[in-house]
Formats: C-alpha cells, sequence, structure tokens
C-alpha cells in the first residue's frame, strides 16, 4: 500500500511545496497555497474499509482518536508524528435534531451542527489544533519558530491561544480594540498570549499580523494559512458519518473571512474521490447585510471581489470587509451549486432567539445561517423535502451581552420578536400566581 502523503500547492498552479516550510502564498504568482492529499494513495483502501476504520474510532479512548479531526488523520495531516499532535478533543459535535424549527416552516428534516460545543466554544479549534500541531512538529525538528500569531475578532484568537499554551508556544494576538465580546477577549488574555488590541478594524489588524508575520520566526495562524482547512473540512465527513454516511441535501454555513466555506467544500471533495459519498449537498454561504463584500460578488456574477468597510453586525466574527480566502469560496458556490445570501441585523437576532426556543442557544453568527434558511424557505429556494444541516459556529455563551440586551429590548433596529423579560415581584402567594396565571395563558395561545 502506497504510504499518505500530502504537501501544499498553489491554487492557480503546480508549483508545491513541503508542509514543514513557512509559506502561506506561492511563491510563482501569490496565488493562496492549499493542502493536497495523494488521494492514489487514499482510494487504495475502500469506502467499506474507510467507514469501519472511522466507526472504531469512534469508540476509541485512544487521544488521537477522541478528536473529531485526528480521527481522520490520514485525511488531514497523514505524515506527523501522533506524539506531536496537540489536541484538546475537539470535533465529534453533536448534530443537533431541529425537527421542532423544522415542523414550524414546512421542511422535511432540519439538523443543527453544534461546532461551538468545543473546548474554546467555536469551529476554529478544528484547524487551530492542525495548525498548532504542525507547528510543533516543526519546533521539535529545529524550524526556528519563536511565537504563532493571528488577527481576530475573537474566536480565532481563542483557540490559537489555547492550543499554543497546551504545547508551550508563545502565541501573539491582534483584535480590533472594543469589537469583541468579554467571554472572546478574556479568552487569550487567560491562556497567556501578548494580546494587542488595535484601534482598527479586522481587516486593520490583518495587515499588521501579515507584517509581523514577514520575518518567518513568528508563523502566521490566520485562515490565509491553508493549514487550518484541513481541520475545518472534517465537519463534512462527521456530518456523513453521524447520518450514516448519508448527505443532506442543503449545508448553510455563515461566513466572513470565507476560509470556512472552502473548508466544507474540501470536505465533500475528499469524501466523494475516497467513495464515502456518492453526490454533492447543496452549499449556501450566508453573510451579514452589513458586512456582505462576497454576497455583492455573487450578485455580480462572481466578476472581482471589492472589498467594503464592514459596518458594526452583531454578529461580530464576521464583520469583514475583504475577506482572504474569497477565490476558495468562490470556488466552493460554483462547485456546489451554491447560493450566496445576507440577512439583515433583525433577522439574524430573531431567527437566533427563535431557534433558543426549541432548545438551541444560539450565537449570533449561527444566527445568520438561520436567517438564511428562513429567509430561502419562505422563498421556496429550499424546497419543502429537503433536508437541511445549518452550520453553528460557536456557543451562544460567548455572545452574552447580545442575549441579554435582545430581552431586554436594548438592541438598537432590531424587533425582538422572541424577547422574554423577567417578572419582578413580591415574595407572596398572591402576585406569584397573578404573573403565572396571565403568562401561561398568553402562552397556549
Amino acid at each position: 500500500m502506497k504510504p499518505f502523503h500530502a504537501y501544499f500547492q498553489s491554487i492557480n498552479g503546480n508549483d508545491t511545496y513541503p508542509l514543514d516550510e513557512v509559506i502561506y502564498r506561492s511563491k510563482v504568482d501569490g496565488s493562496l497555497l492549499e493542502v493536497h492529499h495523494d488521494r492514489d494513495a487514499l482510494a487504495e483502501r475502500s469506502p467499506d474499509e474507510w467507514k469501519k476504520l472511522f466507526a472504531e474510532r469512534r469508540m476509541s479512548f485512544k487521544p488521537a482518536d477522541m478528536s473529531g479531526v485526528w480521527s481522520k488523520r490520514e485525511m488531514v495531516l497523514p505524515e506527523i508524528p501522533e506524539e506531536d499532535i496537540v489536541t484538546l478533543r475537539e470535533g465529534w459535535s453533536p448534530l443537533f435534531d431541529a425537527q421542532a424549527l423544522a415542523k414550524e416552516i414546512g421542511l422535511k428534516k432540519l439538523w443543527v451542527k453544534l461546532c461551538g460545543n468545543s473546548h474554546t466554544g467555536s469551529f476554529k479549534d478544528l484547524g487551530m489544533t492542525v495548525l498548532v500541531s504542525q507547528v510543533n512538529s516543526m519546533i521539535k525538528r529545529g524550524k526556528p519558530i519563536d511565537a504563532v500569531a493571528c488577527a481576530s475578532t475573537g474566536d480565532t484568537s481563542a483557540a490559537l491561544s489555547a492550543f499554543t499554551a497546551k504545547a508551550g508556544i508563545p502565541s501573539i494576538v491582534f483584535l480590533p480594540r472594543g469589537k469583541t465580546s468579554v467571554a472572546q477577549l478574556i479568552q487569550p488574555i487567560s491562556n497567556g498570549s501578548i494580546v494587542l488590541a488595535l484601534d482598527t478594524d479586522f481587516d486593520g489588524c490583518m495587515k499588521i499580523v501579515q507584517q509581523v508575520t514577514a520575518d518567518n520566526r513568528i508563523y502566521l495562524a490566520n485562515s490565509m494559512n491553508s493549514l487550518r482547512v484541513e481541520g475545518q473540512k472534517t465537519i463534512s465527513p462527521e456530518i456523513c458519518q453521524e447520518l450514516g454516511w448519508n448527505v443532506p441535501d442543503t449545508v448553510i454555513i455563515p461566513g466572513g473571512n470565507l476560509g470556512n466555506v472552502s473548508a466544507l467544500a474540501k470536505g465533500f471533495d475528499d469524501c466523494l474521490a475516497m467513495g464515502l459519498i456518492d453526490k454533492k449537498p447543496r452549499i449556501v454561504l450566508a453573510q451579514a447585510e452589513n458586512a456582505n463584500p462576497f454576497f455583492q460578488a455573487y450578485q455580480r456574477g462572481f466578476d472581482k471581489l471589492v472589498p467594503v468597510h464592514a459596518k458594526k453586525t452583531l454578529a461580530s466574527a464576521i464583520q469583514i470587509g475583504n475577506p482572504v480566502s474569497y477565490p476558495k469560496a468562490e470556488r466552493a458556490i460554483k462547485n456546489y451549486n451554491g447560493i450566496v445570501i445576507d440577512v439583515s441585523e433583525d433577522e439574524l437576532a430573531n431567527a437566533a432567539e427563535r431557534a433558543d426556543k426549541i432548545g438551541l442557544y444560539a450565537c449570533p453568527h449561527t444566527g445568520v445561517a438561520l436567517g438564511a434558511l428562513l429567509k430561502l424557505r419562505a422563498q421556496g429556494a429550499i424546497d419543502k423535502d429537503e433536508e437541511v444541516v445549518v452550520i453553528s459556529t460557536a456557543h451562544g455563551l460567548k455572545f452574552t451581552e447580545f442575549k441579554v440586551a435582545y430581552h431586554k429590548q436594548e438592541l438598537e433596529g432590531i424587533s425582538a420578536k422572541y424577547a422574554n423579560p423577567i417578572f419582578e415581584a413580591p415574595a407572596e402567594l398572591g402576585p406569584v400566581m397573578d404573573i403565572l396565571q396571565k403568562e401561561m395563558a398568553n402562552r397556549r395561545r
């Protein structure tokens, strides 16, 4: 059997580079890189053999197997020594059965993939375990790397700081001042990163981190580093495995810097190449109306990306006006019969809270994806007989301020249709029963 092998290759050409080279773009034309695998080697194992192996690992107590990412290591980083893997048991996130909401909107089946049920509370853990594991392996083999750095709107920095802390590698994070939640900000502080709050937006932070990492002794951890895609793409085979290796009709994912949608497509590509699935889902990319450069490009037939100044949005992690992974995302949408849609602040906030009423605790970015679902279903673009998976990218606990302000009806311009106020009453049975009888009658209507 051929050994498994992976390497960097530019998306526009055939120039290749080893995975232990500190490189983020092609030396030939400056295009983004992606990790390529020897698919002939992967194909030497039959689909049934792969499925059996993945099922066995799902029940294993081996550290690498308990990670949803590393349980599929042959299609991620096949040559890394297992002792170099830095894992926090990321992946294997629940597929929430949202049938109550499906029934409300006249949909056959609805699942929500809870990627925020993870160590740092977001899907970024999936990619960061791969990147930090590779850096860890490179350092052990003598590569002169002093630290790992990222620009972030909150979730990337949290993931980077946790994984580097576990590995004992210094980390640096650049955040836009005043534009992250308290929960997001405290995570890299607690894990010991060097934290810089810059008087700019995410795009400004991204410019600075690229300048800082021009010195190859500081390694770049943003999504233009294609190693992260290899971890994030495992969402796709994980969904299919949880559905008995069946493929949903549509998958909806929110997007800002656009690394995640390209990862989603790459994961399905790998599953098809390995014979694990026999059809493609349709991919829907959802953006916030206040930060929608990819939606605008889609509306123009993908003529080109025109960066925008991203306005403030409740979905702060996707408040990005110049997405780095635009070329990969465009290819993903075209290859997967995709749709790009945007939703307003009112739509995303109410969609998140409507989902909470069936037992979810949705972050505002998940609200963007759920808002897209509601919009497309109302338009008939999603048929009543479809099975749909919505990707929830972060846990609602990271956005407590959003939740509190919504239910207090303090969010400007938000109708807060599902606000649930606190009722204050004296500690006396009569007034308590008056409130309960009134509210229980209201909720039966």
